[in-house]
Formats: C-alpha cells, structure tokens, sequence
C-alpha cells in the first residue's frame, strides 16, 4: 500500500495552458485526506503556490529542485541549501559572458532580463497577471541581475538557456559547485551541488518515517528523474522526456492536457483511498 504521493507540476500535474483539470483537482483533494500529497517541483515557491491553494494542501512543498522545502502555511522556509553568494556571482559572470538567457531565483521573487528574455518566463509572468493580492506569482523583469543578487538574503537557482548551454554546463567551475539539470532542450536549470528533487524527497520521507517503496512519484522531465529512482513506483507522463521514461516504471496512458490522465493513474494507484468517491469511480 502506497503511503505518499510526489507531484511534479508542469508538464504532469499542469496542462499546457498551466491549468489543473478540474478532475486531477478533485481527486486529489480527495486523495491528501488520507495520505501526503506532495508538490515536488523546479518552480520557485511563489510560482508553485496558486496551485498549492487550489489543490488544498497542508504538506510542505518541495522547490527549485530540491534546493528548498517551504511551509505555505508558516510562509517559511524549513530547510534549505542556497547557492552562496560569491558563486552565485561567478555563475552570473560566466553565463553573461557567453551572452546566455538567464533566470535568477531569488529568496521570494523570479527573475528575467529586459534585454534578453526566457520567453517561457515570459508566458509565466503573463499568466500571473491573472492573480492579485498575496497569491500572485512575484516574477519580475529587470535590467541588472548583479545589483539584485548582491542584495538578495537566498539565491535558489538559476535557469540558463542557450545554444551553448550545453558547453557552458562542462565548464570546471559550474561541475564543481553546481548540479543541472535539463528543462527543455536547450535550457538547464542550476542549483546548488546536490540539489535534487530525489535527495529532498528522500530526506522529507526519512522525517516521516515512510519507506521509498512505498512512495509514489510522478513527473515528465530530467529533473524527475532522481525522484523517480528512488521510490517504490516511479512513473513517467506519455509526454514525458525519452531520457526519464527508461526511469519510470509505468507510463500514463494519457498526456497532461488530457484531464483524466493523472487522475486516472492516483484512482488505479490509490483504489483503497478513491474508489468509492473519486470523480471517475463510476467509469
């Protein structure tokens, strides 16, 4: 019997649209009355908390892939391992230097640049012009990313996307202290070294006293994959990355912009906790 579920978000839990399916919402809703439900994500906690909110959960997320867990509810940081300042403005001189895209995740705001702008970040900004008050997403465009991590308390990671991102991931500076991982084709995300979303799950299930095997995690990409390794059923989306697949040990049936693809996967996984009210028990 499965005693926790891990939920990575985009690409497995959001739709293209970076919506939740009103089924998936539902399910688990019903799903973390019995058991942890956790968010396990790349994103900052400021762009991961809508979400939190909409799907009704008290547990600790873990962010920026494993970098920090954070407790909505304390609006506080639990654990944490920040890249330290002196790399993070190394970091900034080489990747600038190669004139690569660059996002900085700060202690409670995202980051991208005027001049050259991730345009993915760039469609997350947008959509959180859609919230208002203390739920709202804080990503912001500026023009000197030195000045702002010279004054930030908690650099979390950076996201570098770019032809040469590849090469700029090999350099001796960057495989010492920092562990990428890939979130598109041409674009890495940066933490600091052994910063996985598998070493943070792996020390949040220590603290709760449940076993990998009896752990659940779901996700799409290479930043899925250490967490997919190391519990008992790891399991990759139909849209998910080749590299991950050869990880998981099932594959959904469906994508994310299918509304019944997760939730379908939770009702086969977790029949003793959903059959009797899950919105597709009837199917």
């Amino acid at each position: 019997m499965y005693q926790l579920l891990a939920l990575d978000l985009d690409g497995t839990s959001l739709k293209s649209d970076f919506t939740i399916s009103p089924v998936l919402v539902d399910t688990v809703r019903v799903l973390s009355r019995s058991i942890p439900v956790l968010i396990v994500t790349g994103r900052h906690h400021t762009a991961a908390g809508p979400y939190y909110r909409e799907l009704g959960l008290t547990t600790p997320a873990i962010c920026c892939n494993g970098t920090y867990v954070y407790d909505y509810h304390q609006r506080a940081v639990l654990h944490h391992n920040a890249i330290e300042k002196s790399k993070a403005v190394q970091f900034l001189q080489l990747a600038e230097a190669r004139h690569l895209k660059i996002v900085v995740y700060l202690q409670d705001a995202m980051l991208y640049s005027s001049e050259r702008p991730v345009m993915h970040v760039a469609r997350l900004a947008q959509w959180a012009e859609g919230f208002a008050g203390e739920v709202k997403p804080i990503i912001r465009q500026v023009d000197d990313f030195a000045t702002e991590v010279d004054a930030a308390k908690h650099i979390w990671k950076f996201v570098v996307e770019g032809d040469e991102v590849d090469e700029f991931a090999q350099l001796p500076f960057i495989r010492e202290h920092f562990t990428g991982e890939k979130s598109w084709s041409n674009r890495i995300d940066f933490a600091s070294i052994g910063n996985t979303k598998g070493s943070a799950l792996a020390e949040l299930i220590k603290q709760k006293g449940i076993a990998a095997e009896n752990v659940v995690a779901v996700g799409d990409h290479h930043n899925d994959i250490s967490m997919l390794k190391m519990v008992g059923m790891g399991v990759a989306m139909k849209n998910a990355d080749a590299g991950l697949k050869g990880h998981a040990k099932i594959i959904t049936r469906n994508d994310n912009d299918n509304d019944h693809g997760v939730a379908e996967l939770l009702y086969t996984l977790f029949p003793e906790y959903l059959k009797s009210s899950h919105p597709l028990g009837g199917q």
